[in-house]
């Protein structure tokens, strides 16, 4: 029976790997998984209903965590288009000083990820911003690229908008609001400690030019730059201190920005709500590469990886394709803690599966075992996969991110975060 589970194991990982060297979507290789894992508990005698009911049962786990990412689509959307996300960027590029500029780059991309969630937005807008200061001071961009990964990661392990903390609290079954607690807290050295780096880092190279660039001016000749397009931003930062539910809190922000595009940016309604749809499109063409985006139809491919990949928790639960594995990290736990084991299974799945989601809910699956207390697991997952996946180049976690603000690979090695994070929960590790 082992034999057969290892092969439909190497049949799922052939169809990653085709994927990623044909540049296909790793959306098709996680349905043929679906295939293999569906038709592996036809072959073990268990009827196709209760497989399906399996299915469906991992699937509703996830279900919260669809909606947000819906919503996602139609926030970053209003944020773009009523002036938040020009207005939160126009302020913090103003901040960048060539001196500290590999330090701040860290720090800005920081709060962007904090306030969004998302690693691929932050990239997409503060990371593309600091990449191209860093293009004109003549910095680094490897260090700049790291800057950029590091700070887009740390929001993107505990925002409170953030899906995969939102994945990471599903599978865990743990209170999402209180999980932001105990990982801020278990952050606050890794972060001080990048800042040191990357300061260190940027004295080191000892950049002295002038700025020469004018971020609001780039920003105002289109929008109304205005205190007020900072509310839907403050909002969500509000509500998530009073724990107010994520998806209420988006849908609050979501409608005052909507109103702030309609009186505030002069847009008329019947433009934007397509939008919502479609995504963002900016008639500037100078801003169109920075601010074009957004829209429920851009969360799709997201929302099919994590629908698919959580449909496997319960075929694996019910089939026990994963119990070999299992007994493998067992015996590693002989010579690591259960974090040390945690951390290198996350690394590998996140290897062969290409997508955080999918290898949040693997490892979880794996190491149910090592690990009994919940907040543990979570913390775990969180200090491991989270970040792990970020550093392997093609990953998507990783690969979108550095092609958004043109990084080269190289700038994973100076992603200093992603290291330290790991590490210093290894240390803390009880």
């Amino acid at each position: 029976m082992f034999y057969v589970a290892w092969l439909v194991l190497g049949l799922f990982v052939v169809s990653l790997i085709f994927c990623v060297i044909f540049h296909f979507s790793v959306v098709w290789a996680l349905a043929a998984g679906y295939i293999f894992f569906f038709s592996y508990g036809l072959w073990r005698h268990i009827p196709a209903g209760e497989l399906w009911q399996n299915s469906l049962r991992g699937l509703k786990t996830v279900s919260t965590i669809l909606m947000v990412m819906v919503l996602i689509g139609m926030l970053t959307t209003v944020w773009r288009a009523g002036g938040t996300i020009p207005m939160i960027v126009s302020l913090a590029g103003n901040m960048i000083r060539p001196e500290v500029f590999f330090v701040m780059t860290f720090v800005l991309n920081c709060c962007i990820s904090c306030l969004t969630g998302t690693a691929f937005g932050t990239a997409a807008t503060m990371g593309v911003i600091c990449m191209s200061v860093a293009n004109f001071l003549g910095a680094s961009p490897v260090w700049t690229g790291g800057a950029i990964m590091s700070g887009a990661f740390f929001g993107d392990r505990c925002s409170p908008l953030s899906t995969s903390a939102l994945l990471v609290a599903a599978v865990t079954n743990t209170d999402f609001f209180h999980n932001l607690v105990l990982m801020a807290r278990r952050a606050i050295i890794p972060f001080v400690l990048s800042c040191v780096i990357y300061g260190l880092a940027g004295w080191h190279s000892g950049s002295s030019a002038g700025m020469g660039l004018d971020v609001w001016h780039l920003f105002s000749s289109s929008f109304q730059l205005h205190w007020l397009t900072l509310i839907p931003a403050i909002l969500i930062i509000v509500c998530s201190l009073l724990q107010m539910d994520v998806r209420k809190t988006m849908g609050l922000s979501i409608f005052v920005a909507f109103v702030l595009t309609v009186t505030l940016q002069h847009m008329a309604v019947a433009d934007l709500l397509p939008m919502l749809l479609t995504g963002y499109r900016c008639p500037e063409p100078a801003l169109a590469a920075l601010l074009d985006g957004g829209g429920v139809l851009s969360m799709l491919p997201s929302i099919a990886i994590i629908g698919l990949s959580a449909t496997y928790a319960g075929l694996f639960e019910r089939t026990g394709l994963l119990l070999g594995i299992r007994h493998g990290v067992m015996v590693l736990k002989k010579w690591l803690n259960p974090f040390g084991c945690i951390w290198i299974v996350s690394f590998f799945i996140s290897m062969v599966s290409c997508a955080q989601t999918l290898a949040v809910i693997l490892t979880e699956q794996i190491c149910q075992d090592l690990v009994q207390d919940k907040e543990d697991m979570m913390l775990a997952l969180e200090d491991t996969v989270i970040v792990s996946a970020a550093l392997i180049p093609w990953c998507i976690a990783a690969a979108v991110p550095l092609a958004a603000v043109s990084a080269p690979v190289s700038s994973l090695a100076a992603a200093v975060y992603l290291y330290l994070q790991p590490l210093w929960s290894w240390k803390q590790w009880k």
